[in-house]
């Protein structure tokens, strides 16, 4: 057994900056800005702060501390002759530190803590001098930071592969903003807080998942998932450092399941190290159910997992093509069979209606990228896990990953000309707008932009598979589902635990497995005919029957009538208040048409969402 509790320093934080290569950033005004931009990362980074300034450089950080109090405090230097020539804010975790830092030892680097964070800086020292690429391309984690190179006088913003953590950029006359949260940037006075039409579509176009830009405000950017910025004196340019690529599968079934076995054994027991008390997210699905159950083969303490339901779910639970059963008996089976020590997380409507939950949210979002009581409830999981743990795994990407929604599955869904999951979408908070602006932002043309952009990136397939036109079009969709529908759950899911000061680790979003499992046929995807055949196969020995027959059931969304009664009270109300700053969006009449029309108001929740978007954030439309 690999024991879950070894010393590590955490580095779940919250980063921010600012370069301006003519000014001198440590005027008693720029550090008060400075100091601004951090604040508003403290949920993100509750136990400590630091600052670094120099010349045109100032460097913010937020740090959730578990171990190396001191020694782990960011801003952090990498020091020549007593002089700093690397400094470094950073957020997330290096599952593979201590190999990259016995490579340096072997080369002659010497450490003064115990952290990631100094590894960084010295895999950056040794391999990143003439590409940073190369030195990043080593690292095995989640990850967004900055790196100030002070004799270069230049910045580099680097995020994961996979956009698991979320980073921004703002460019200036000057130079540039940074930070994890819009926020962060927002709090400079450079920065405008203005939505053009490109905002707009995003924002109302978010329930589609199609555009991979998670920033509605104009001027802010979004650090692309395995890119690096560099800005410099002479402007900003972006570099990739990975991307899916074909990789010529030749391993058969059996051999390819195997490996899949491997790769997460191996993931899960790099992802269990922690230094602080750590849980699963449990819903009775195979892939949370084979992940907690990694982890409790791999622990020496007992699991702790964490399930969400809501009052009288499961009794009067209604069935519907996305779940068509509902997750409490399973949960408890896995629970039982794998004996964690389980706690049930139950939300009443009134919980998930909360006005204060739902500012919450929005706060976490700084965007109007609303997912109705799918948010809430998510926090509201999250508040209540993190009174326990201050870590826990996910089993996020698994489905996007091995082909576990019904859109691989069903023709008319993979050959439709968008995305698959398009067709699934409500456009009823659209359908609200004004007729004018409907034409004007064009919505559908939007769209189809997006899609057309996406598959113009797919990777060319090789080999004997290239002749294959449903083969060609499977890799279409899985990348579709990797690189666009995966990210908006990966931010969502990002933005609701660190707002409360809780770790969320996704080992299903492994760049290794990713890597591997993305360059598999369909055919093995699918090899016994169930979706997510390798997944199933590779983890069926850990798990209950039940759940390894059980059907892809999606995350659970109260069926509480009382839920969409307050739904409507608040849209009417809205609508009668002719001052409200979405009015000039809306068509009364329209939106009064659809509000008697439907039973299904969770699309409302777009333009409930918007308006408190556009009034807490003091937002000005430019359309």
């Amino acid at each position: 057994m690999r024991d879950s509790y070894q010393s590590k320093e955490s580095n779940m934080c919250g980063i921010c900056g600012w370069i301006d290569f003519d000014r001198d950033l440590g005027s008693p005004d720029a550090r008060r800005e400075l100091a601004d931009m951090t604040a508003t990362m403290a949920y993100r980074g509750p136990d400590d702060e630091g600052t670094w300034i120099d010349g045109p450089a100032a460097l913010g950080h937020r740090r959730l501390a578990v171990i190396d109090i001191q020694g782990g405090r960011q801003p952090m230097t990498h020091q020549e002759d007593g002089q700093p020539t690397l400094v470094l804010v950073y957020g997330g975790e290096t599952y593979n530190y201590r190999e990259l830092r016995q490579r340096l030892v072997d080369l002659g680097h010497r450490f003064d803590t115990s952290s990631d964070t100094e590894v960084v800086l010295h895999v950056h020292r040794e391999w990143g001098r003439q590409d940073p690429c190369t030195a990043v391309s080593e690292l095995n984690g989640m990850f967004a930071y900055a790196l100030w190179d002070t004799a270069k006088r230049e910045l580099l913003l680097i995020r994961d592969r996979l956009g698991i953590k979320p980073l921004y950029y703002y460019p200036t006359k000057n130079g540039v903003l940074f930070g994890s949260e819009p926020k962060a940037i927002l709090a400079n006075s450079l920065a405008e807080r203005a939505m053009g039409a490109e905002g707009l579509r995003r924002a109302l176009c978010s329930s589609s998942f199609a555009d991979p830009y998670n920033t509605v405000f104009r001027g802010m950017r979004e650090v692309r998932p395995g890119h690096i910025v560099r800005v410099t004196r002479d402007g900003i340019q972006q570099m990739s450092y990975w991307q899916l690529t074909d990789s010529g599968h030749t391993d058969d079934v059996p051999t390819t399941v195997r490996r899949v076995r491997e790769l997460l054994e191996d993931t899960i027991q790099r992802q269990l190290i922690a230094d602080v008390p750590l849980c699963t997210l449990l819903s009775g699905g195979l892939d949370s159910s084979a992940m907690t159950a990694l982890a409790a083969r791999f622990s020496d303490e007992r699991i702790r997992s964490f399930a969400v339901d809501f009052v009288g779910y499961t009794d009067n639970f209604i069935p519907d093509p996305a779940r068509p059963t509902p997750d409490g008996p399973y949960v408890q089976e896995v629970a039982k069979y794998v004996s964690t020590d389980h706690t049930d997380i139950t939300l009443s409507a009134h919980e998930l209606m909360d006005s204060n939950v739902r500012a919450a949210t929005l706060h976490a979002r700084d965007l109007p990228l609303t997912m109705g009581d799918f948010d809430s409830s998510l926090y509201l999981l999250f508040r209540a896990i993190r009174q326990h743990s201050t870590v826990a795994l996910s089993g996020e990407a698994a489905d996007e990953l091995f082909g576990g929604y019904r859109f691989f599955h069903d023709p008319s869904y993979v050959q439709a000309d968008t995305f698959p999951w398009i067709e699934d979408s409500d456009d009823i908070a659209r359908r609200s707008l004004d007729p004018g602006l409907v034409e004007k932002l064009d919505l559908p043309g939007y769209l189809d932009d997006q899609y057309r952009t996406a598959l113009a990136e797919v990777p060319a397939l090789t080999g004997p598979a290239s002749a294959d036109p449903h083969e060609r079009r499977m890799r279409e969709v899985f990348y579709l589902f990797l690189t666009r529908y995966l990210r908006t759950l990966l931010d969502r899911k990002d933005r609701m635990s660190m707002a409360l000061g809780l770790e969320v680790r996704v080992p299903f979003c492994d760049h290794r497995l990713v890597e591997y499992v993305f360059g598999t046929p369909w055919a093995h995807k699918t090899f016994d005919g169930r979706e997510k055949s390798l997944l199933r196969a590779a983890t069926a020995d850990l798990l209950p029957l039940s759940v390894v027959q059980r059907v892809k059931s999606a995350y659970p969304i109260i069926q509480d009538a009382t839920y969409d009664r307050m739904l409507r009270t608040r849209f009417t109300a809205l609508l009668n208040d002719r001052n409200a700053a979405v009015a000039p969006l809306l068509s009364v009449d329209r939106s009064r048409a659809l509000l008697d029309a439907t039973d299904n108001l969770r699309g409302l929740e777009q333009i409930l969402t918007l308006q408190d978007f556009l009034t807490d954030y003091n937002v000005s439309l430019t359309i």
